[in-house]
């Protein structure tokens, strides 16, 4: 452990694969995909989604739930998790200390088209007032701190499908500048509309395997064709390792070191040569004081897009210099949460060391042999870890690390 080091002390998760993080975990480690066709979606060219399911919003939030977006239900649902999965109790603490980071890509469809609707009829009288309060990306943390007594710093990130670890690193700076005790980070998204799915599937970025929804995202296969639009909600409870030692909480990982760049080439597409990439993680291992041979598994992007895997691959493939390395993309499972993607992922890959386990690539039934990785798959995988790493893109070129080392 170094003074750097940044205990995590509470996870919450609500994905498609469960309603917290037990659940998550269990169904991402038995490779079960979540892909659906989606009668929400209506007539659009690529109706595919993996939500969340069901639940009970009211039961678990309270009753002002009436005011908020589905991306503050599930932000909330992580948070509360995480803050019980890490012993605390919002009434006891000191609330001026305790900050909340989190990562939104995109805001709500939800409410707005419903709204523009009305604007384009003329109807400006039946618009709500609390449109804007509702559907801002700061919408979430300001929930939170609401539910949860958090006065410290507080703000939403957006560096789209890295919004949730950029999220995790901003936390993280505030902790180690000594700005709050406790941090409150991760991310959520909740895109599953119709006007989302039609853009992105006249961007050619979804997958077209309507004939087998369940086989649609599948990272690395060299029959990818595109992503699967998912929702869901990813927390961690972050502090000081100091800190948490002494009030004897239980810690799930270290959170040691960082990297973040960007591309600076394409507002959507990644640099084909993958330099970012290689960037965010070199600054992450200096952040952490740790090689590439310390690493002995990274959740990767892997979103099952043709270029971004490939990019991707050879960028991995390249920094580790053929050096053992097991790589996953739970992706498979879960689909694509933009903005929340980064942040699940690192709860799923502090779970990954807590347990010793790597989950499979759901759906991997020939690895591309452009990519020259060991991704594991159809089963998952025993492994000693003492580091682990995981990675996310970000439309704009953004790359960003998270490194966590075994409690």
């Amino acid at each position: 452990m170094t003074t750097r080091d940044i205990a995590v002390t509470g996870i919450g998760l609500i994905t498609p694969a469960g309603t917290d993080a037990e659940s998550t975990w269990r169904t991402v480690c038995a490779g079960t995909p979540t892909a659906v066709i989606d009668p929400a979606l209506g007539d659009v060219p690529v109706p595919l989604s993996c939500r969340a399911p069901p639940f009970d919003a009211q039961a678990l939030i309270g009753p002002q739930v009436w005011r908020m977006d589905r991306f503050t239900h599930l932000a909330l649902i992580a948070a509360h998790e995480a803050v019980r999965n890490a012993g605390l109790d919002p009434a006891t603490w000191d609330g001026a200390r305790v900050a909340v980071v989190i990562g939104v890509g995109y805001d709500s469809k939800d409410l707005v088209v419903p709204a523009v609707r009305k604007l384009m009829d003329g109807a400006y009288h039946s618009l709500s007032p609390l449109l804007v309060p509702r559907t801002t990306t700061n919408a979430a943390p300001a929930e939170i701190c609401i539910a949860l007594g958090a006065h410290g710093p507080s703000m939403a990130v957006t560096t789209a499908c890295a919004s949730g670890a950029t999220a995790l690193g901003t936390a993280r700076d505030l902790l180690l500048a000594d700005r709050c005790d406790i941090a409150l980070a991760g991310g959520a998204e909740a895109p599953c509309h119709p006007l989302p799915s039609a853009c992105f599937a006249q961007m050619g970025a979804l997958s077209g395997r309507l004939h087998d929804p369940q086989g649609a995202s599948r990272p690395f296969d060299v029959d990818r064709d595109g992503f699967v639009l998912a929702e869901g909600a990813g927390l961690m409870v972050l502090e000081r390792a100091a800190d948490a030692r002494a009030r004897g909480a239980r810690v799930r990982a270290y959170f040691s070191g960082y990297g973040s760049s960007t591309d600076g080439y394409h507002y959507a597409a990644p640099r084909p040569d993958g330099t970012g990439v290689e960037r965010a993680f070199t600054a992450a291992l200096r952040d952490a004081g740790l090689g590439t041979a310390d690493i002995g598994h990274v959740n990767a992007h892997g979103t099952g897009t043709p270029i971004n895997d490939r990019i991707e691959g050879a960028a991995l493939a390249r920094l580790f210099h053929r050096q053992p390395l097991a790589v996953t993309s739970t992706k498979g499972v879960t689909g694509h949460t933009l903005g929340a993607a980064g942040a699940i992922e690192a709860v799923l890959a502090a779970l990954t060391l807590e347990h010793q386990t790597i989950p499979p690539t759901a759906n991997l039934d020939q690895l591309d042999p452009d990519i020259d990785l060991d991704v594991v798959a159809k089963v998952p995988r025993p492994q000693r870890m003492e580091a682990v790493a995981s990675n996310s893109c970000g439309f704009g070129g953004h790359n960003n690390v998270v490194l966590l080392r075994r409690a």
